[in-house]
């Protein structure tokens, strides 16, 4: 069965400079590329030329990786949830239309996800929408944009996801690209990366299943990049204040509430290591996991450590993504 990649993001040349003054632009400095996003630089990585611009390189370079599909998603540094709402629509319009554009060009090897402006949520319904009917899978959005996961004002968002039978997937940005710093001691080692994107992905766990996004919604399939970040080491941690805690609610209360909240989440298994994917596998079960690679990124992992799973995770990709053809050979 064909290995399905739902964790690889893309760059797309159209959308330079479509978010007003956030850009995004890439330009050449010396000799050193640099993306820019706001204030904010990224410097010396490659985006032109490389598999990020390049279809034809990237598939290519999935061949070797004995990787059959791939699900293209917005590049974290622009998802720009914390301009103003004009720019982000804007930039979102023209991301799904120059995505839709790629992927008709590579049928049967690329798919996508939709970039969604969710400072606000109607707009982000009606990009929604929009982007369905270019061929786009889902929204793909950040785990911080102002609004806590559980607000009430985003229930009308995830009753949209299930009204129109789209999961829903969710991969931290560095914090302080277009939004509020983050803690400066991240800034150093590339400590937002390594550590920042996890914290993200844990508070979303936290964030969904003690907030009451889960009950509220129990058709919602939610997906969370790099196997939830720190979640599966803290389950029990988390589980007993679900169960003592007086904030907590009375769902969750009960021996095994929280676990099987917990087991609801979906996860990619980009987790760099058998031992870490044991653990995740032990916590969730193989049911709902699947593969994924931040493909061309700096910290791909080759091989991904998931040998005779690889069918699962093709035949569990095939189910969320509502693509029942993807899984077979």
């Amino acid at each position: 069965m064909r290995a399905i990649d739902v964790h690889a993001h893309v760059v797309l040349e159209e959308t330079f400079g479509t978010a007003g003054a956030h850009g995004p632009t890439l330009s050449d400095e010396d000799g050193v590329p640099v993306f820019r996003v706001g204030a904010y630089c990224l410097r010396g990585v490659r985006y032109r030329g490389s598999p990020f611009m390049d279809p034809a390189k990237r598939v290519a370079a999935m061949d070797a990786a004995h990787i059959g599909v791939q699900v293209l998603s917005p590049n974290p540094l622009t998802y720009f949830h914390h301009v103003a709402a004009k720019d982000a629509i804007a930039f979102c319009r023209r991301h799904n239309d120059a995505l839709a554009k790629l992927l008709r060009a590579w049928p049967g090897r690329l798919l996508g996800f939709a970039a969604l402006p969710m400072q606000d949520v109607s707009a982000a319904l009606d990009e929604l929408d929009r982007a369905r009917e270019l061929g786009l899978l889902a929204g793909y959005i950040g785990t911080d944009f102002g609004t806590l996961l559980d607000a009430p004002a985003l229930d009308r968002f995830y009753e949209g996801c299930v009204a129109r039978d789209v999961p829903l997937f969710l991969h931290p940005a560095p914090a302080g690209i277009d939004g509020p710093p983050g803690d400066p001691r991240l800034g150093r080692f590339d400590l937002d990366l390594v550590m920042g994107f996890a914290a993200e992905e844990t508070l979303s766990v936290a964030t969904l299943i003690y907030g009451g996004v889960l009950d509220r919604h129990p058709n919602l399939d939610v997906c969370i990049s790099h196997g939830g970040g720190a979640a599966p080491y803290l389950v029990g941690r988390m589980a007993a204040a679900a169960r003592k805690r007086a904030w907590a609610p009375a769902a969750i209360k009960p021996d095994g509430a929280f676990e099987e909240r917990l087991a609801r989440l979906w996860y990619d298994v980009h987790v760099h290591d058998a031992r870490a994917l044991e653990l995740l596998r032990s916590v969730v079960s193989d049911a709902r996991l699947v593969y994924g690679t931040n493909f061309a990124g700096w910290d791909q992992a080759d091989p991904q450590p998931v040998g005779a799973l690889g069918e699962t995770l093709a035949r569990n990709a095939a189910r969320l993504l509502r693509k029942p053809e993807l899984a077979s050979p």
